[in-house]
């Protein structure tokens, strides 16, 4: 079967994205299913990627028994951390020069910028009215911060996230059963977290960046994280490799109730 790549081809490249921090549950079970059959139904191709991002609960022996119950599950994949692939490495602990390439590119363009928040500050927000997982609205503390008021809290020894600059026009994909979506990202958490004050890449650009050089265009995902969506759509274009002509249009699925 012919590798996916992201070059505006019109075939299906789904994922199957396990994050290795615990055992799998029936509910995962059921999401990678779904995400095998969409994918093999309309023979496409099929990608596993080991989303072992976070240093503190990603565990090598819960990656190995997620495999293990993958395969037990009858599922396979073309693409993947055991059998290999054109795209990898698949491990997202492994990527990390792509994550730092796609931070310059932001960086370069001017769409980032330095937040000193706490975490207890952030916690303050957690009141704030919010669109379901996307978390309290960010209101921009540090967004407008000249150079002097940023070396100050440096040098008070205040560490620094990077934040995404979020564009104000709103984000359009297409949902397989939900139909055309639109979100503005201000109603999904605004400038969202690229990499946390200690250094870790964020969540949402990693997947932004794997998901555009592995040309993913199908996304099985729970209705409850629908508004990810716009997150991981807007940095590709900009994060991508010039190589890459252009990141592919994204289609997603959300998960029934498993009843």
């Amino acid at each position: 079967m012919p590798p996916c790549g992201a070059d505006g081809s019109a075939r299906i490249c789904g994922r199957l994205a396990p994050s290795p921090t615990g055992y799998a549950h029936l509910g995962n079970a059921w999401a990678f299913l779904l995400a095998w059959l969409a994918a093999r139904a309309r023979k496409g191709v099929l990608i596993l990627r080991l989303e072992d991002i976070d240093p503190q609960r990603s565990r090598p022996e819960f990656a190995a028994a997620l495999l293990e119950d993958l395969r037990w599950l009858g599922l396979d994949w073309d693409q993947g951390p055991d059998v290999g692939g054109p795209l990898g490495p698949y491990e997202q602990s492994r990527r990390g020069a792509a994550y730092a390439e796609a931070l310059a590119r932001l960086e370069a363009a001017g769409l980032t910028y330095p937040c000193f928040c706490t975490r207890k500050e952030l916690r303050l927000l957690a009141a704030a009215p919010h669109v379901d997982d996307a978390g309290a609205p960010y209101p921009g503390t540090c967004r407008e911060l000249n150079a002097a008021q940023r070396e100050a809290l440096f040098r008070s020894g205040r560490r620094a996230a990077v934040r995404l600059r979020c564009p104000g026009e709103s984000v359009e994909f297409e949902d397989a059963l939900l139909g055309p979506q639109s979100f503005r990202l201000e109603e999904c958490g605004g400038d969202f977290a690229l990499r946390r004050s200690d250094g870790v890449v964020a969540y949402q650009l990693a997947v932004a960046v794997d998901d555009a050089l592995m040309g993913v265009n199908q996304v099985v995902r729970g209705r409850d994280i629908l508004p990810s969506t716009p997150r991981q759509i807007a940095p590709r274009p900009t994060t991508v490799s010039p190589m890459i002509r252009q990141a592919s249009p994204m289609t997603t699925m959300p998960v029934p109730p498993l009843i």
